[in-house]
């Protein structure tokens, strides 16, 4: 899972813990703010009695004489104020309480918040009763609760979606760094030392290392590189030289049999030395890009002059060949010969480890994304598991099951690669064993041409 993937994924789980957790702590608090916002209701309107008392007098609500009390409902039966006289001393003090009780309303018993006022007035004791229904408290408080949670949810949406954005733009160096500079990297002399465009300190360290660790890993193939070209070079000179004196040696007329057959051997020694350090050549030129991409190269042509140099091998190990093109593909920049090596390498050991009267098939064709795939099948024993990473592995040799290989000298492939390499093209193989090996060519939709089927 990518890092931008990891982190949306924890914001989102942390949004809605807090949302869960919303859920559980904001009722007892929006409990608490209802009640508190009724109990200031209540307040108020006291307040606002004991003013027109103040002003107006008892008489305005009782009469005195009468022991009459006040009581006042509005139309809904929310809200009641009553002021009744009490029986009993004069408090010294006036008394304040506030509770939940019922009162019967009419025929109706219902629910209310009732603050209780004892007071003095005229000398005589006085309850006010102030209520509130305890149903629009409940209202109120489930329109509260409702608010909250909506801005809680509406809230985290927000966070989680601006919180997924900003990772995305503060990651968008990273990302850059992994696509322009690792994966789109084929070859190390290829690798881009541009600085990315970020004001994140760690990803500018991360890049000035990259480009550090690149450096030595470039000027390293470098030397590879020369020593490869120098030493197959000077090699060649003395092998000819070699090879030259051996024929001589075998033009005295009083050289015995048996040292002839020694100088024989020795000659079919030399030249698998020479085709080693030509081959060798062959890797650090392509390497060195000392070959041109100047041609245009079909490969169902080239197919056919490769399979036409193995033929006499076909029919000998009686292998039955089955080929599909299609539809065939034109490489507009390539390198004719070079590619005839490729495919020749492929078939060549496909052949060469293929049972005997077993069958090797290519096919071409179309990618989904874009880009050819070219596949050569063989029904050989196939390739042990831990040998596949080290397929390409210059003068790594391996036999039906994974055994060492005593014929070849193991460049036939990493030759395939770095040709494969040089066009632009990944190669890749799989196989299982008893049933055969595949090998895939494919090459870049940008690449390649498609003409029309043939």
């Amino acid at each position: 899972m990518r890092l931008e993937a990891k982190l949306a994924l924890f914001n989102a789980l942390s949004k809605l813990l807090l949302v869960l957790l919303g859920a559980l702590v904001i009722p007892p608090i929006v409990s608490r703010v209802a009640v508190s916002h009724t109990d200031q209701r209540l307040h108020e309107k006291k307040r606002e009695v004991l003013a027109l008392i103040a002003r107006d007098g008892l008489t305005a609500f009782v009469r005195q004489e009468q022991n009459e009390a006040y009581a006042d409902y509005n139309i809904l039966k929310q809200e009641y104020i009553s002021l009744t006289p009490e029986a009993g001393q004069v408090p010294v003090a006036a008394v304040e309480r506030i509770f939940d009780e019922q009162r019967q309303v009419d025929n109706d018993v219902e629910d209310f918040r009732i603050l209780s006022y004892q007071f003095a007035a005229q000398g005589r004791p006085y309850r006010l009763e102030i209520g509130s229904s305890l149903a629009t408290v409940e209202l109120l408080e489930a329109t509260l609760r409702q608010l909250a949670l909506w801005v809680l949810v509406v809230g985290a949406l927000l966070t989680i979606v601006t919180d997924a954005a900003f990772a995305r733009f503060l990651l968008r160096p990273l990302s850059d760094l992994i696509t322009r500079k690792l994966r789109n990297v084929r070859h190390p002399s290829a690798f881009p030392f541009a600085p990315i465009s970020t004001s994140t300190t760690d990803f500018r360290r991360l890049d000035d290392s990259l480009n550090e660790m690149m450096h030595q890993v470039q000027s390293a193939f470098e030397k590879e590189r020369e020593f490869m070209s120098n030493v197959s070079h000077e090699l060649l000179t003395p092998v000819s030289i070699l090879q030259t004196r051996f024929e001589n040696m075998l033009q005295d007329p009083d050289l015995s049999h048996a040292h002839s057959l020694k100088i024989v051997e020795s000659q079919k020694t030399l030249y698998r030395l020479r085709n080693t350090v030509r081959t060798l050549l062959l890797i650090a030129n392509i390497e060195n890009e000392q070959y041109l991409r100047e041609d245009s190269v079909s490969l169902a042509t080239v197919l056919a002059e490769v399979l036409n140099e193995l033929d006499d091998r076909l029919t000998q190990r009686e292998l039955h060949l089955h080929t599909q093109l299609s539809p065939d593909l034109v490489l507009p920049r390539a390198n004719h010969t070079l590619l005839f090596t490729l495919l020749f390498n492929l078939l060549s050991n496909a052949i060469k480890y293929n049972r005997w009267g077993g069958s090797i098939t290519v096919t071409g064709s179309l990618l989904p994304g874009g880009g050819y795939r070219l596949a050569v099948a063989d029904t050989g024993p196939g390739i042990a598991p831990e040998n596949l990473p080290h397929l390409f592995d210059r003068f790594r040799r391996f036999n039906a099951g994974g055994a060492a290989s005593p014929e070849g000298f193991g460049l036939g492939l990493p030759i395939a690669l770095t040709i494969a390499t040089f066009h632009e093209a990944t190669l890749t193989a799989t196989s299982e064993l008893g049933k055969g090996t595949t090998f895939a060519l494919e090459f870049a939709g940008e690449a390649a041409t498609k003409p029309s089927d043939t």
